[in-house]
């Protein structure tokens, strides 16, 4: 239903969706590619990486359509799975991505809780079974920018290890984020290209 506010304006009875994104987000990161500082990146299109001493990258290709989905950073016993998503200029996505993504996991019949997070909200799952077929412990963390959301998908020690954690959302934040100018609907994956030089 929608009615006339005071001053005429039409008003939607459903309430936008606040963005999810720490205080400092345009300092300290995520940053959009409009805030990046110049600094020499990893270039995978939709992304830009900070190169580390000793981080390896890999990236994420849907069998059927090759297309590259996602990129993993591992660092020091921790993996950070980076998957960039547009989103609307006035309100974020991560709050029903993240209600989606718990869903899911649950139905798959992972132990799933939510918590807050050096982030915000973030999801804390127990996968039921790993590579050795041990239950796996996982963290989705999620940050609402301007027109996109990233979301990151923490395993490893990081996963369980607070400290680990702190060091693998570091490298999350380093992280920028090319949304371009076109339009694209709301949860779409911001494309992704392996970068021009190894």
């Amino acid at each position: 239903m929608t009615e006339t506010t005071d001053d005429g304006q039409l008003r939607d009875d459903e309430e936008l969706v606040e963005k999810s994104a720490p205080a400092d987000r345009a300092e300290v990161g995520p940053l959009d590619e409009s805030e990046a500082p110049v600094r020499p990146y990893v270039d995978l299109g939709g992304l830009r990486i900070v190169p580390r001493p000793g981080m390896q990258m890999r990236l994420e290709v849907e069998e059927k359509t090759k297309r590259i989905v996602a990129v993993t950073l591992e660092h020091e016993g921790s993996t950070v799975q980076l998957q960039p998503f547009a989103a609307p200029r006035s309100e974020g996505i991560w709050a029903p991505v993240r209600e989606v993504l718990r869903t899911q996991l649950e139905r798959q019949g992972a132990t799933v809780e939510e918590a807050e997070g050096l982030l915000g909200r973030e999801l804390r799952a127990r996968l039921q079974s790993g590579p050795d077929g041990a239950p796996r412990a996982v963290r989705i963390i999620g940050v609402d920018g301007p027109r996109w959301m990233l979301q990151g998908l923490i395993g490893g020690q990081a996963a369980i290890d607070d400290t680990k954690a702190a060091a693998a959302i570091e490298l999350f934040r380093s992280t920028v984020v090319c949304r371009g100018v076109e339009p694209m609907p709301p949860r779409e994956l911001i494309a992704l290209r392996a970068p021009k030089s190894a």
